[in-house]
């Protein structure tokens, strides 16, 4: 997922998309405790994405709460 698909996105499609990454991040590090991860690379997709989601929802966040103040 890019950048710009991420800010693309409304904020509730992204605590959706947040909520589907983690729970495919647990499966990850269950398949990989148990020796039957494939994809070694999938697990730092995951990751980076999930982190991209974060940074633009924590700056919209940010930026309301500055309009609030306003």
């Amino acid at each position: 997922m890019k950048g710009e698909d991420v800010r693309a996105k409304t904020s509730d499609e992204l605590v959706d998309d947040l909520r589907d990454l983690k729970k495919e991040q647990f499966n990850l590090r269950f398949q990989q405790a148990t020796g039957q991860l494939e994809n070694t690379a999938r697990y730092r997709v995951i990751r980076r994405d999930i982190a991209r989601i974060k940074t633009v929802l924590g700056s919209r966040r940010a930026k309301e709460g500055q309009n609030a103040e306003a």
